[in-house]
């Protein structure tokens, strides 16, 4: 079995290093400091199963998770027990919380030997909704080959549905992430964000003019000209927000 350590704190990573050392069936093929690089580990080494820190610089836990892709055993290790549900929510093999004896990281070792092989690993949805804890997104991440983009929400524009996928676009460009449009919306502050069509959120900040388009129908106009349809329940939602 191989492994990755993830965790901000030198001692901690020395302890689980310590631990994993009584078994030579297991690798620890890399050590991270923080997400952007545990991000690229993973995709680079592809481990069996991660111990995985919450709360790092840059990138915390459950953004790694969403951003790794690849299916992986994960053991959250963190000082903190507020996270529990969330890590259930992913799937986790176990949650230790820091204090943690041999008999507690042996139990959850046992735990992560059964579950390899089984396919439990969440679908991106799933990670997605784990990652923001229940709260409206502040940041979004995304994956692109080794690169991790982080776009505050403040600064994203709008958002186009490609199947699967959505673009983001934010300050003129746009970047790919895996998720569906339906789910990014829930994600959103929903007085900030508005479904103006099937295939189109956007920020009402950045809109600056709603005008007819033909007969039936209306476009939104952005603040940096760009016009973006907008459906008819679209054209409702809007109204309602904007009091006309």
């Amino acid at each position: 079995m191989t492994v990755m350590i993830v965790d901000d704190e030198e001692l901690a990573r020395g302890l689980l290093r310590e631990m994993l050392a009584d078994h030579p069936e297991i690798e620890v093929i890399a050590e991270c400091a923080n997400g952007f690089e545990a991000v690229k580990a993973a995709a680079q080494r592809k481990p069996d199963l991660l111990f995985l820190d919450v709360q790092m610089p840059k990138l915390d836990g459950f953004e790694v998770l969403e951003l790794i892709g690849n299916p992986v055993a994960v053991i959250f290790v963190t000082a903190y027990d507020s996270y529990a549900m969330r890590a259930f929510e992913v799937h986790a093999v176990d949650y230790l919380l820091k204090p943690f004896g041999k008999d507690r990281f042996e139990a959850a070792l046992e735990r992560a030997e059964a579950r390899l092989g089984e396919n439990t690993t969440p679908a991106p949805a799933e990670l997605a909704a784990a990652a923001r804890g229940g709260r409206y997104l502040e940041r979004l991440v995304v994956k692109d080959g080794a690169r991790v983009h982080v776009i505050p929400v403040s600064k994203l524009d709008y958002a186009e549905a490609q199947d699967d996928y959505v673009a983001l676009v934010s300050a003129g460009k746009s970047y790919l992430k895996q998720q569906t449009i339906s789910s990014l919306e829930g994600s959103l502050d929903p007085r900030q964000f508005i479904r103006i069509h099937r295939s189109y959120l956007v920020n009402l900040d950045r809109v600056v003019k709603l005008e007819p388009y033909s007969k039936d129908s209306r476009i939104v106009v952005l603040n940096d000209g760009k016009q973006l349809p907008v459906s008819r329940a679209g054209y409702q939602r809007l109204a309602a927000l904007l009091g006309s």
